[in-house]
């Protein structure tokens, strides 16, 4: 398995990869809220790639993404030193790893770009997800309570952050 920055030319692949995601009711968007095309996907990779400590990355197997994970970092002086991060992985591809090596390339770059502080949200009830996050190294700093309207029904959210 391959973890590298997205080009351009992965965006028809990273579509239903994201869709897929989104299926599971664990992400911010909900299954079939968000009708994505190529072309503002290709304009996201690339406005990613390009901000300061920022980036869209994927992991890859014989040319098949497995999941994709974003890192979007903030450009005032007070708050450069960190970074938000989403994450999606394909269903086929949950379970093996694939997570487990998108963190492991991030935490690594996101070191070298000189960041010093990793930041994500999760849907309390996403338990393998919280699993995974925590086998990382985050910890949860706080809840977001009511944070998400999910089937008529207020969610919390979960602060969860790692220093490097």
């Amino acid at each position: 398995m391959l973890i590298r920055q997205a080009v351009e030319s992965d965006a028809p692949k990273l579509i239903p990869v994201m869709k897929d995601a989104e299926e599971s009711g664990f992400m911010l968007y909900g299954p079939g809220e968000r009708q994505m095309k190529e072309e503002p996907l290709i304009k996201f990779i690339n406005t990613l790639n390009n901000a300061p400590k920022s980036g869209f990355f994927v992991a890859e197997d014989n040319e098949e993404i497995l999941g994709y994970l974003l890192l979007k970092a903030e450009n005032l002086s007070r708050t450069s030193h960190r970074a938000m991060i989403a994450i999606g992985v394909h269903s086929n591809s949950r379970g093996k790893g694939v997570g487990s090596k998108l963190f492991e390339h991030i935490i690594n770059w996101g070191k070298q770009m000189q960041l010093h502080r990793l930041e994500l949200t999760v849907i309390e009830t996403n338990e393998h997800a919280i699993k995974l996050y925590k086998n990382m190294g985050f910890e949860i700093e706080g809840i977001k309570r009511d944070s998400l309207l999910i089937d008529e029904q207020y969610v919390n959210e979960l602060y969860m952050a790692k220093i490097l």
